[in-house]
């Protein structure tokens, strides 16, 4: 059974950080790119960064870039996002995106080659109050 566990959510202050974390368990697949996606209430589902475990490559939103750092620890399976100078407007629910396959690679900001499957966590909420 697939399961993608998140953690780390939680309220901060302006200017304050988080690491989110995501356990991915439960597939064989050598390759995935694995993303974070954020959801605000009335928004859409949005990405936020993606990480190809290839071949290191990362893709990070516009909002992202410079505040938000994505890494993977391919021994333990676990993805994170170092966030940093945070924003009211990043008030969301973070849910953590596994598409896997064998030669599965990122071609973009959540957006895959390749993928025989595509698995999602169930989300971890980021609030943050001005």
């Amino acid at each position: 059974q697939v399961q993608l566990v998140e953690s780390g959510g939680g309220s901060v202050q302006t200017g304050g950080s988080l690491t989110l974390s995501c356990a991915a368990s439960g597939y064989a697949d050598s390759s995935a790119c694995m993303s974070w996606v954020r959801q605000a209430p009335g928004k859409e589902r949005e990405g936020v960064a993606s990480f190809s475990t290839q071949d290191g490559t990362t893709y990070y939103a516009e909002f992202a870039e410079g505040r938000f750092a994505i890494s993977h620890d391919n021994a333990e399976n676990m993805l994170y996002l170092q966030m940093n100078n945070l924003r009211p407007e990043d008030t969301a629910t973070y849910t953590c995106v596994a598409s896997v396959g064998p030669r599965t690679t990122c071609v973009g900001l959540a957006l895959t080659q390749d993928a025989r499957e595509t698995y999602y966590g169930q989300g971890t909420q980021v609030t943050v109050s001005s």
